[in-house]
């Protein structure tokens, strides 16, 4: 898939995010929009995993810690044919499994999660499964700068470093907002490329919005022979939507009507430019 490809899907990932938040009347609007450049990559140019081999021992794993954005993972893997589109007409509806975080009830998810601080302690599990098995799939996560003062992520840190476990990445969505403030005001946790490299990870920072640095990244994995990886993607929370770029109040906020339709025609506009 050409880059110029790539930056269409992530156009119409963002029109498909705001569809289903709009039609659900909820979401987690902004966080999806910041990390969705990431999951186009991952799904489309990096794992090996598909409807066809979901079941197989040897896929790659993805698991999205910060479960709350699960609006992106959704119309990505919908994409990817794990189920129809249709489906997330019932996000957040009475009996419905797409649900405001990731489920196993779903096709195409790995874990559960949606409880901050658990996606990598999970992934260090099965990294390590990995090795104790000799197989040869890798392990991918996606990590919320918001929930990296959990304690659990640095047990994990220190256990992955430890066991050299050289199949896992980690990326940080680094869009410096959570959900009560800025994330150098709520906790302050940089300099986090310093933190990890003091536990023993290999770290590289890139601009979680350019396809072409996310493909060379991914590429160069793993970054050091026996460390895991890190990954610091820079990136901006509601990116794509001028009015939500940057903006604490969409990290949970749902779009009105015209601001939908507005969204929507700006999408369209990058998507000709294209």
């Amino acid at each position: 898939m050409t880059e110029k490809e790539l930056a269409q899907k992530s156009v119409a990932y963002r029109k498909s995010i705001l569809k289903y938040i709009v039609g659900a009347q909820a979401g987690h609007t902004g966080g999806s929009l910041s990390c969705i450049d990431i999951l186009n990559v991952l799904y489309n140019c990096v794992l090996n995993v598909d409807p066809g081999n979901f079941t197989s021992p040897d896929r790659d794993r993805y698991i999205q810690s910060k479960g709350h954005c699960v609006e992106a993972l959704f119309v990505v893997l919908a994409d990817k044919g794990f189920f129809p589109y249709s489906d997330l007409e019932t996000m957040c509806r009475y009996k419905s499994h797409y649900i405001g975080h990731p489920t196993r009830k779903v096709k195409g998810i790995e874990q559960n999660t949606g409880a901050l601080g658990h996606g990598l302690p999970i992934s260090v599990g099965t990294a390590l499964a990995a090795k104790m098995d000799a197989k040869k799939y890798r392990v991918f996560t996606l990590l919320g700068d918001g929930e990296l003062p959990e304690g659990s992520n640095w047990e994990a840190a220190l256990c992955a470093a430890h066991y050299k476990l050289d199949n896992l990445c980690a990326i940080i969505d680094y869009n410096k907002l959570q959900i009560s403030g800025r994330t150098a005001d709520v906790c302050n946790t940089d300099p986090i490329d310093r933190k990890f490299e003091s536990f023993g990870w290999e770290v590289r920072h890139v601009d979680g919005h350019n396809i072409k640095e996310l493909k060379e990244t991914f590429d160069a994995l793993p970054f050091a022979q026996g460390k895991p990886s890190l990954i610091v993607a820079h990136t901006v929370k509601g990116k794509g939507v001028s009015y939500m770029e940057n903006g604490l109040k969409w990290h949970h906020g749902v779009p009105g009507k015209e601001q939908y339709a507005f969204a929507i025609e700006e999408l369209d506009r990058v998507m000709a430019a294209l």
